[in-house]
């Protein structure tokens, strides 16, 4: 801590340190990856859990800009992004959001091909709904990762 904080900043600092560290120890206890490193380790996991091992990603991280979707991919370079809104919700959420970004990997699109691979992880419908039941008590537009079409 700057020693040119005053006794209040220290008191922020420290409440906000705190709560972050509790925050962490919370995703710890209910199985999430908390860092950016464990979010690549689980991914791999569930490829070869789910999808046959076929996908390696490079890179999965967490981001703090994505306000309308949970997760995102960009198949070039074999990189995930997942929303920072995911972390305090359970893990079977995040293994889903993993799985959907993956199966990315093999399919681009939407259609039958890639739900055929998603609806390999066991909880697929159940986080599915989760997701909408979210998204609706926010008053947020349904994710269109969630969209059955092709080329959505």
């Amino acid at each position: 801590m700057p020693a040119r904080f005053s006794a209040t900043e220290e008191r922020r600092w420290i409440t906000d340190m705190l709560a972050r560290l509790a925050a962490q120890d919370g995703r710890r206890r209910r199985g999430l990856p908390g860092s950016d490193a464990e979010l690549v380790v689980r991914a791999k996991e569930l490829s070869e859990l789910y999808l046959e091992g076929r996908v390696a990603p490079v890179s999965v991280r967490w981001v703090t800009n994505q306000h309308q979707r949970w997760g995102s991919c960009t198949p070039g370079d074999s990189s995930i992004r997942l929303s920072t809104r995911l972390r305090d919700m359970p893990a079977y959420i995040v293994d889903y959001v993993l799985v959907h970004e993956l199966a990315h990997l093999i399919v681009a699109g939407h259609g039958e091909r890639f739900w055929a691979w998603v609806r390999r992880f066991p909880q697929a419908e159940r986080a599915r709904g989760y997701l909408e039941g979210v998204e609706a008590a926010a008053g947020l537009p349904l994710d269109e990762h969630c969209d059955d079409t092709e080329g959505s």
